[in-house]
């Protein structure tokens, strides 16, 4: 028999079911609440309501632990690859062999984009985010491709559009780098794995010929791997609810690029250079700052340290601090921010008040590090969050579908003015 819990309210008592995830997580069923006592609940922001039951991703933030359908994100960063977390997360299990040289290759053969997307492209100034261009270039797949749009597609069909947008992705976010900076635009190569692909169409110059070093593929796809899904954080919600009104996987895939814009969600990393920036222009005086940081009285706060859901530790930061180590052995770059970076790290990983405060260096401000030492403009951060998040987003989509849940209509209390007489315009 399942378990009920009693709320009382003006004399009366209502029981509401109590729901047990597997990972023994319990939760209040209050879909029939109001029906029966004509309540609602109050949550800004959602922080304690859940909004949908899914089978992709476990989160406990009080243990550091983040799971894909399962399996632990330390052991999917260092046995496997990006290709095969997409699958994973989209269709519920790891591919086999020929399941995998299948989905590899179905998508190279929809990697290739309309030669009218070169005019998209041309309509936007350079000074466009890269953010805004990439939410309008996945957006227009509808016109290409209108039959996505029909609500009712067979599975063959949603099939295809998720091969699509997996992709063309690469394509886009590359493109809208190229269209910024004026410089030609790469066509993808189907000879080449995914990462390498969109290094090469990001970095290939005309006259040369762009070599991908394994060592920073590697590392791009790690990356890619530890941001591939955060359950259900602003823009994987922002996805759901906009498909839960029967909207496309483009559509919907758009909504969540432009939910993960926002400063507050995406833009942790983007935070971290500038923050790097300021030290630097101040001196580069890492020991001065991090007193700072450390003085409740003054407002400067350490951006991509410590983390709002992980209170322990975030466990990707530990898989990437070594990608990003790498990297910069690797690619011996020189550059004062970099160095500053390094000296932040070193003082939080071993001052006895960052320590015990659990202040350590999170995913965000290792990617970052990476970014730069790569040469990726501040501003394409955000496009390299959301080509990792992708098949997260896509996940997410298709588990809502098939669910078949009903349309998002969140409610609210009002706290306007009551009814009140019209006034003439000349009474007022």
């Amino acid at each position: 028999m399942s378990e009920k819990a009693k709320i009382s309210y003006g004399g009366k008592e209502y029981e509401v079911p109590v729901v047990v995830g597997t990972e023994n997580e319990h939760a209040l069923d209050i879909s029939s609440l109001r029906s029966q006592s004509g309540l609602i609940t109050l949550d800004y922001g959602y922080k304690n309501t859940g909004s949908t039951s899914s089978a992709i991703t476990y989160l406990d933030g009080e243990n550091g632990i983040l799971r894909y359908r399962g399996y632990p994100i330390e052991q999917l960063a260092e046995k496997s690859s990006f290709i095969e977390v997409a699958y994973l997360l989209i269709y519920g299990e790891l591919p086999t062999q020929l399941e995998l040289q299948k989905f590899e290759g179905d998508i190279r053969n929809n990697g290739m984009v309309h030669e009218d997307y070169k005019r998209i492209l041309s309509g936007f100034p350079s000074r466009s985010h890269p953010m805004g261009v990439l939410s309008s270039l996945v957006t227009s797949l509808t016109a290409f491709f209108p039959q996505s749009l029909d609500p009712n597609r067979s599975p063959e069909g949603v099939n295809l559009s998720i091969m699509r947008i997996l992709a063309k992705m690469p394509t886009f976010a590359a493109w809208t780098y190229k269209h910024k900076i004026g410089h030609p635009l790469n066509y993808p190569s189907p000879h080449m794995d995914y990462c390498s692909n969109y290094l090469h169409m990001m970095f290939n110059q005309p006259g040369t010929e762009y070599e991908v070093d394994p060592v920073v593929s590697n590392a791009l796809d790690k990356l890619l791997i530890l941001h591939a899904d955060h359950e259900q954080n602003c823009s994987t919600s922002t996805v759901r609810i906009t498909g839960s009104s029967m909207g496309s996987l483009y559509t919907s895939v758009s909504a969540g690029i432009n939910a993960l814009w926002g400063p507050l969600h995406g833009g942790a990393n983007m935070a971290v250079i500038e923050m790097l920036e300021n030290i630097r222009e101040d001196g580069g005086d890492t020991k001065k700052w991090m007193d700072k940081a450390k003085d409740k009285d003054d407002p400067f706060r350490l951006m991509g340290f410590g983390h709002r859901v992980y209170k322990n530790f975030d466990p990707r930061a530990r898989i990437i601090k070594k990608a990003a180590d790498d990297v910069l052995i690797k690619l011996g770059v020189s550059d004062p921010i970099l160095d500053i970076a390094k000296g932040l790290e070193e003082v939080a990983l071993n001052d006895e008040y960052f320590v015990e405060r659990k202040l350590y260096p999170n995913v965000d401000f290792y990617s970052g590090i990476i970014y730069r030492a790569l040469g990726i403009p501040v501003d394409m951060f955000t496009v390299m969050f959301a080509l990792g998040r992708l098949p997260g987003w896509i996940a997410q989509w298709k588990e809502m579908r098939e669910n078949k849940e009903p349309i998002g209509r969140p409610r609210q209390v009002y706290t306007g003015y009551n009814e009140r007489p019209y006034k003439p315009l000349n009474e007022r």
